[in-house]
């Protein structure tokens, strides 16, 4: 039997979850049909998390680091406020369509029977995304592409967009993809 890295079992039963998540229509996720999936018993799952929850927050904090890394990266590499807003919004919505499982997380709908803390967390993910869009929306208005009093209301409708994109990507059983014709409706919302 071949032995596994350290982290490398954790990451398996992280990556055995998203996928389980791809299926909306399939059933309900335990730790016991997670356990079947990677061939292994419940307590070896135990060893890694201690609890589903656990396991859920690993997912959530994957996102986390990948989209706040990424946004860092639009700012540092896009001067323009109203460019970095739409590469933002359009960044958010690849992530979904390349990770269909993490869009069950990211809209709650894989969160419903767990641990009240995890859509917390996820709410304050979405808190922190429209602060982000809200930050690139002062530069805008800093270089005259906007009006200082828009930027609340923008920022909102831009997340709220991206929102009820990844949700009509997840109740479609991923096939309405989140990006297509995103970019002209976001323009929209920042004329």
């Amino acid at each position: 039997m071949a032995t596994t890295k350290p982290g490398e079992r954790k990451l398996q039963i992280l990556q055995a979850l998203a996928a389980m998540l791809e299926h909306p229509k399939g059933e309900k996720i335990t730790t016991a049909a997670l356990a079947a999936k990677l061939e292994v018993s419940e307590a070896a799952l135990y060893r890694h998390f201690a609890s589903k929850a656990q396991m859920f927050e690993g997912l959530i904090e994957f996102i986390e680091s990948t989209v706040f890394s990424l946004i860092n990266q639009i700012s540092e590499q896009q001067e323009n406020g109203l460019a970095q807003v739409q590469a933002i919004a359009g960044m958010l919505l690849n992530f979904a369509e390349r990770n269909p499982g993490m869009t069950r997380v990211l809209i709650g709908d894989a969160l419903v029977n767990e641990d009240e803390r995890l859509q917390l967390r996820m709410n304050q993910f979405i808190e922190r995304v429209e602060l982000a869009l809200k930050q690139a929306l002062r530069i805008a208005v800093t270089q005259g592409a906007a009006q200082e009093g828009e930027v609340a209301a923008r920022a909102n409708m831009i997340a709220s967009l991206v929102l009820g994109r990844w949700h009509r990507f997840a109740k479609s059983g991923f096939r309405q993809n989140p990006s297509e014709n995103a970019q002209a409706q976001i323009a929209l919302l920042l004329a």
